[in-house]
């Protein structure tokens, strides 16, 4: 069978089960908004989504083996596919016509990104030196983009998204290091590369979680913008790989890249962020109370008084 054609077989096996595991976050965040990572460790359903994770990490790694990463990540867009109807279908409702035009106009601009993807099977990887300078300056990104006490959102989102493209390139690095059977099996190389990937494959699943508490459609649009864009800066600048079309192909890709992020405006528009709608205090239907014999109004009619500091709302 044809390297590419097995690559992407596996890509989107990968995309279906991140979708699930993406679903499976969400969920888990909708119910524990306040539970810390700690907490997570001692719930059955965040190793479900770990597990699934993994299986879809699994299927990333062998589809890198058979296809550049210009390739492989672009096809990550149908975790977006999968993950926004199944979401709203375990939430009993249906996908508005804001998420499916916001799932419609990312995928098409990362459709756009994946056509101007060209190269053969990887043979390339990063040295120690170029391994170690990537994974620093994107360690201070993420630091820059997640500072502690920031509000959960996109930025979380685009955190992980980064931080899942730089792994896929370390991954990458590692597979054609082991199986191209040119050097040692546990090189320094491949040992440290593999620590790395190991590291912001954990921060990118923690930064997820936590960006799912704002919902899934926005985040994960973001999730699967950020990952390609990250690893395609990776493969085209340090990995050798290269756009098809010359001067047409980049017009086409800065295209696409405009496209889906007016897509992931959308969907940021069409999932509130929990909590900005409070219940309507119930109506009371029994009779009215009595005042008390001295006159003054019942306890339960009595207005709150502000607390120091504080004015009364008029």
């Amino acid at each position: 069978m044809n390297a590419a054609l097995v690559a992407v077989l596996l890509s989107l096996v990968s995309a279906c089960a991140y979708a699930a595991a993406a679903v499976a976050q969400e969920r888990l965040a909708s119910r524990a908004s306040d539970a810390g990572p700690l907490r997570m460790l001692t719930s059955g359903a965040w190793w479900w989504a770990v597990a699934l994770n993994a299986s879809a990490a699994l299927l990333h790694v062998v589809a890198l083996k058979y296809g550049p990463l210009t390739v492989v990540q672009p096809l990550g867009a149908l975790t977006l596919v999968a993950a926004v109807p199944l979401g709203a279908r375990l939430a009993g409702r249906r996908v508005s016509a804001i998420e499916w035009r916001g799932t419609g106009l990312t995928l098409l601009g990362l459709g756009a990104l994946l056509l101007t993807a060209s190269g053969p099977a990887p043979d390339d990887v990063l040295s120690v030196p170029e391994a170690l300078t990537v994974s620093g300056a994107t360690a201070a990104l993420i630091g820059v983009l997640s500072w502690p006490g920031a509000r959960p959102g996109l930025r979380h989102a685009t955190a992980s998204g980064i931080a899942s493209g730089v792994a896929s390139a370390l991954t990458q690095t590692v597979t054609v290091a082991v199986t191209d059977r040119s050097g040692p099996l546990l090189s320094v190389q491949v040992i440290g590369v593999a620590v790395l990937v190991a590291a912001f494959a954990t921060g990118g699943l923690l930064l997820s979680q936590t960006a799912y508490r704002g919902g899934l459609g926005a985040p994960l649009a973001v999730v699967t913008l950020a990952n390609p864009v990250a690893a395609a800066l990776i493969g085209l600048s340090l990995l050798g790989e290269r756009l098809r079309g010359g001067a047409g192909g980049v017009l086409l890709a800065l295209t696409g890249a405009l496209l889906a992020a007016w897509g992931v405006l959308q969907l940021s528009r069409a999932t509130p962020a929990p909590g900005r709608h409070e219940p309507a205090a119930p109506v009371p239907t029994g009779p009215e109370p009595e005042p008390d014999p001295d006159g003054s109004p019942p306890a339960g009619l009595v207005p709150r008084q502000p607390g120091p500091g504080h004015l009364t709302p008029l």
